[in-house]
């Protein structure tokens, strides 16, 4: 995605920003608002989901991840479709976009029309995020502004965390399971209204050629690969899920091939060359890919498991979402005093040992378990993502600062979906396994049961009797240890990632560079509309 602003933009670089911006910030904070509580509230919903449509375990992990799939493919098209066609031009149309398809997920008669539903909730929100930062770099020019403009827009994703929990909990107290998606309304609705008076239209005035054939390929990229890695984490056909990731990677040298080729690439891929630039991607991605995948899986254990309602469960887990909010506040000033390579190292290493934490559940009562383990892994999300996307930004030259945004937000979204498969799948994998045959259930009632612990909880109120009770009793415990399995293998994966962020991300590579050594020799760099070359050059004076 380029990083042009229009000429009326550029030029009044001093100028402070005034009431009308900073409104237009908050109504710019309702989208990414919007994505980050649609992200989470629906982890609450599972349960009763299940037992409404009663989908397969296969069908419920599209239903919670589709939407981050097509969000991540779709994020840099987007971007640059907004420079084409207008940014706000492009966030009001994706509002419209986020409202439709919110009213036909809350009405879906089937796991099917969800499904679809929600996709189109990820083609929707896939035009929120690029073009909200880019109308707020546009609005804040003031440099200080500008950061503290970024700082909020970044809480907004907080925030949602924490409220998408504790509104789905009361929503799902009060009405069906739909009415976590009716939420959205309300929220697009103001932004409707308040776009066009607060925030000004900004586009790219020499956008290049919209690359089409490159937004196929991302998208052929990741959703193959992605169902791939879910099909074999079940262990079910094994060719076919080999196949299917083999699929994907090959759409995905064809992209890389096809954007280091053209002239107007929708991903910078030399940026990747920058080694802090992409440790701090895999670092953020690896972060995200633990905890979204512990928003997958923690809220149907309180549920399903420890016998929480959701409106409690969300209040279990507020906690740890607003440390997430005060850590991210804090980890810049923080990162002066001890260095940055050290606190993203021990923000990774807290995040372990929350999902650590886990391993206490048959110990200890599992509502302080979960309630402790979440709050450990958000304070260290919230170091860890806050300063790794300030690295993102610091690496590269500022001409590529938007490039690098969209890179680290489509590694944001796509480590989510892939927590939420992969996690997911090891999760109903060792479930499975661990339910045996329980006297008394048929074995198409024992297959339901099987699927998800939703069905199971389901299966066992309709069993009714000493045969009910005892699924529901072996059920829990299949669930629990799935948990445990799924949170070790969390926590080695972000011990794993603690020691890489601490070679690569070294005092060395994350101290800014002199501007001289971001730029490419004269004789590699291409002539811009905005610089001749030295031979059309006047001498000077």
């Amino acid at each position: 995605m380029r990083d042009r602003l229009t000429p009326a933009a550029d030029t009044s670089t001093d100028a402070g920003a005034g009431w009308r911006e900073w409104t237009g910030l908050f109504v710019l904070m309702l989208p990414v608002l919007l994505i980050s509580v649609d992200m989470t509230v629906l982890g609450f919903a599972v349960p009763k989901l299940s037992a409404d449509l009663d989908p397969s375990s296969t069908q419920l992990l599209w239903i919670v991840d589709i939407y981050s799939f097509i969000l991540a493919g779709l994020l840099v098209t987007m971007g640059n479709l907004g420079d084409r066609i207008g940014r706000r031009r492009l966030l009001m149309i994706g509002s419209v976009g986020f409202g439709v398809a919110s009213l036909v997920a809350a009405y879906a008669p089937d796991p099917a029309t969800l499904i679809a539903a929600r996709a189109l909730l990820g083609v929707a929100g896939a035009t929120l995020m690029p073009s909200t930062l880019s109308l707020l770099r546009n609005m804040f020019t003031d440099e200080r502004q500008r950061l503290l403009a970024v700082a909020a827009w970044g809480s907004a994703f907080s925030a949602g965390s924490a409220l998408g929990p504790l509104i789905g909990g009361w929503l799902l107290e009060h009405f069906w399971w739909g009415s976590v998606f009716l939420i959205n309304l309300p929220v697009v609705a103001v932004a409707l209204l308040a776009l066009p008076l607060l925030v000004p239209e900004t586009r790219d005035p020499a956008p290049g050629r919209f690359d089409l054939p490159g937004a196929a390929l991302s998208l052929l990229t990741m959703l193959p690969t992605v169902y791939g890695i879910k099909t074999l984490a079940k262990r079910e056909s094994p060719l076919v899920a080999v196949a299917t990731i083999a699929v994907g990677l090959v759409f995905g040298y064809l992209f890389v091939r096809r954007q280091r080729a053209i002239a107007d690439p929708m991903i910078d891929i030399s940026l990747f060359r920058i080694r802090r630039f992409s440790a701090a991607i895999a670092t953020n991605l690896l972060v995200v890919f633990a905890l979204i995948a512990a928003m997958f899986f923690l809220p149907q254990y309180l549920q399903s498991v420890a016998g929480i309602s959701p409106l409690r469960g969300g209040l279990l887990l507020l906690p740890g979402a607003l440390l997430s909010i005060v850590a991210g506040f804090t980890a810049a000033a923080t990162a002066r005093r001890v260095g940055m390579q050290r606190l993203i190292s021990a923000g990774i290493t807290i995040c372990a040992l929350g999902f650590a934490v886990i391993l206490l559940l048959p110990y200890f009562d599992g509502a302080v378990i979960v309630t402790v383990s979440f709050a450990i892994t958000n304070v260290g999300a919230g170091l860890v993502m806050t300063l790794t996307n300030s690295i993102v930004l610091s690496a590269v030259p500022p001409a590529r600062a938007g490039a690098a945004a969209a890179v680290s937000e489509t590694g944001f979204e796509l480590g989510g979906a892939l927590g939420v498969a992969v996690l997911g799948s090891v999760l109903a994998t060792t479930y499975a396994a661990r339910l045996p045959d329980v006297p008394g259930v048929t074995g198409t009632a024992m297959d339901t049961a099987r699927e998800t612990i939703g069905g199971a909880v389901a299966v066992a109120a309709e069993t009714g009797g000493t045969a009910g009770q005892a699924l529901l009793d072996t059920a829990r415990d299949a669930f629990t240890f799935g948990v445990q399995v799924t949170s070790a293998v969390g926590a080695v994966l972000l011990a794993a990632t603690a020691v890489q962020a601490w070679f690569l991300l070294r005092p060395a590579a994350v101290r800014p560079a002199a501007p001289a050594a971001d730029r490419k020799p004269a004789a590699d760099r291409k002539p811009t509309a905005d610089r001749k070359p030295a031979a059309d050059r006047k001498p000077a004076g």
